[in-house]
């Protein structure tokens, strides 16, 4: 551990891959909350596919592989398959799932010619370009970086500006469009944002991953909490910390390739948080059922053993255990007769007998009392 953050702090190769990884995570990871909530979770797939022939087309262009020209080509390109998404969506019959799977392989199929076009010609300075493909985050240098943290920090500067404005379109459309708001004009220039946080991590982890970057960390923040502002923060902070992560566990192996275990990090930060989140997390949803179900057990207990006591004179006659089994004919009675003692209502009497209290007498009343007028 003091090896890792040695290096962390002081080798420039794994601070400034950590660093672009970080960035990367934390805007896809805030951005990404919109889409998992809209339902649009596919849509970082297509977009990341449809920018691919957007990086190829401004090197043809420029003949410059500066991250910024590419990104903005990218951007152009994830653009054009949103406006392409949204008319097909809109001027035809096909739904928005078949649609994204058109841009998506469209666009990915152009990108795919293009390259290969491009591979095969003369000019050296095309190298580098396939990295997109997977990504490669070792090649970051410390001016990719600062291109991504400006970049995303001016996506996450037009998401606060417009929280109110984006809240709405997420969750009450129509509500937004009675109000006045250009609902049209704020779907697209969210879903720009969205091309915005997948383009600036094509460097990092490529087309094929880049979709997990957006949907994961929005995934695992859902678990904890209902609140939008606290789900958009734990995000960040998720892709952030998948980020640095995933940096340093694959400069730990000479043949790691950062992007795939950034994703294998934020996809383990996912698995536990659908495991242990106190609200959602499915361990904790099991141990409340089971709770719940013996809980409901009480009552069929102390009810049943009212009425073994009134086959006696004395109402805080002792019964055995056995008895009580074969009445409610199942177990767990003995983890039951436990809480009905916590509770003060039973006594035990020795190892296999137990009696009411008082309370409990009174309890026991109450509740065939209440059946009774239910009944009737």
């Amino acid at each position: 551990m003091i090896e890792l953050l040695n290096n962390l702090l002081f080798d420039y190769t794994i601070r400034t891959v950590a660093l672009g990884a970080a960035t990367l995570g934390l805007v896809s990871g805030a951005l990404g909350t919109f889409a998992v909530l809209r339902r649009q979770s596919l849509l970082g797939d297509a977009m990341s596919h449809a920018a691919l022939p957007g990086v190829v087309i401004a090197f043809m262009l420029t003949g410059s592989k500066a991250p910024l020209v590419l990104i903005v080509g990218a951007a152009l390109a994830g653009w054009l398959g949103t406006l392409c998404l949204i008319n097909i969506v809109r001027y035809t019959r096909i739904k928005e799932d078949s649609a994204l799977g058109l841009i998506l392989s469209v666009f990915f199929g152009l990108g795919l010619m293009l390259l290969t076009f491009l591979q095969r010609s003369p000019d050296a300075r095309q190298a580098g370009l396939d990295n997109f493909l997977f990504g490669q985050a070792a090649t970051l240098l410390e001016r990719d970086v600062v291109t991504m943290a400006i970049v995303g920090g001016l996506a996450l500067l037009v998401l606060a500006l417009l929280w109110k404005e984006f809240k709405l379109l997420s969750f009450d459309r129509n509500y937004g469009s009675s109000l006045g708001f250009p609902m049209q004009v704020l779907d697209v220039l969210l879903m720009s944002l969205f091309v915005i946080a997948i383009v600036i991590g094509l460097q990092a982890v490529g087309v094929i991953l880049m979709s997990a970057m957006l949907v994961a960390p929005a995934a695992a923040a859902r678990q904890w909490t209902d609140r939008l502002s606290i789900m958009v923060l734990l995000a960040a902070f998720f892709g952030a910390v998948s980020g640095v992560a995933g940096a340093l566990i694959s400069s730990l192996g000479r043949n790691l390739s950062t992007g795939p275990v950034v994703v294998l990090c934020i996809s383990a930060i996912v698995l536990v948080s659908l495991l242990l989140a106190p609200n959602r997390g499915l361990i904790w949803t099991w141990i409340r059922r089971v709770r719940n179900r013996r809980r409901l057990r009480l009552k069929p207990v102390l009810r049943d053993l009212y009425a073994l006591t009134n086959q006696h004179d004395n109402p805080y006659y002792p019964h055995h255990i056995d008895a009580l089994r074969t009445t409610t004919g199942g177990g767990g009675v003995r983890w039951t007769l436990t809480v009905l003692e916590e509770l003060g209502w039973v006594q035990r009497i020795n190892q296999n007998h137990w009696a009411l209290t008082p309370d409990g007498l009174s309890e026991a009343k109450r509740l065939t009392t209440g059946d009774v007028m239910r009944e009737t």
